[in-house]
């Protein structure tokens, strides 16, 4: 065989080498339309974070945790640094008490790293933001992550099995309008 074409057929045999994301922006549903889609993205996760309780489903106890995302990607097509340009778009960085509609601890906005690289890369884009709003007060954490807990499987790719009620919410909730006051032509939905 030539050996071009073992190395080529070598290299496609190999696994690709996905890389996880966690994000916390409000509601899940929400977070997750805003990555799924996106080129070099291969999965999106509903799910909790940041907490240290156990096994917290949607409909009991996950106080303590963040309703976040883990987004599943492949850095050779999409990087990190994309990753959080787009999370920043899609969130109110400057509510502590929550994002847009939803309010509680559950909702609030936080990065959360895996790693001394994904770390400077959220702090340096954290105080990327601080600087272009001088005037607002940034309350969004930068946190390392702590276990990921999926949530139930009804809530994962809700604004696919459920298009009208996610529009509904998303409207009624004000989060576009919102994201568009904040970010004007950056802002994403």
């Amino acid at each position: 065989m030539n050996r071009l074409i073992f190395l080529v057929l070598l290299a496609l045999s190999q696994p690709i080498q996905a890389a996880d994301a966690y994000f916390a922006g409000g509601c899940f549903w929400c977070m997750e339309a805003a990555y799924q889609d996106v080129d070099g993205v291969d999965d999106v996760i509903s799910g909790f974070t940041g907490g240290s309780l156990p096994n917290p489903t949607y409909k009991s106890d996950h106080s303590g945790h963040y309703e976040a995302v883990k987004v599943s990607y492949d850095p050779d097509k999409i990087s990190y640094q994309e990753l959080l340009d787009l999370y920043w778009v899609n969130i109110d960085p400057f509510d502590p008490r929550g994002q847009f509609c939803d309010k509680g601890l559950s909702y609030r906005a936080a990065l959360f790293y895996s790693n001394a690289e994904e770390q400077a890369l959220q702090e340096a884009s954290l105080q990327r933001v601080i600087k272009r709003f001088p005037e607002q007060n940034v309350v969004t954490e930068v946190l390392p992550v702590t276990e990921f807990w999926p949530v139930e499987e009804y809530h994962q790719d809700y604004y696919l099995k459920n298009p009208l009620r996610y529009r509904y919410y998303r409207y009624g909730c004000g989060r576009d309008q919102r994201l568009e006051q904040i970010w004007g032509e950056d802002a994403r939905h």
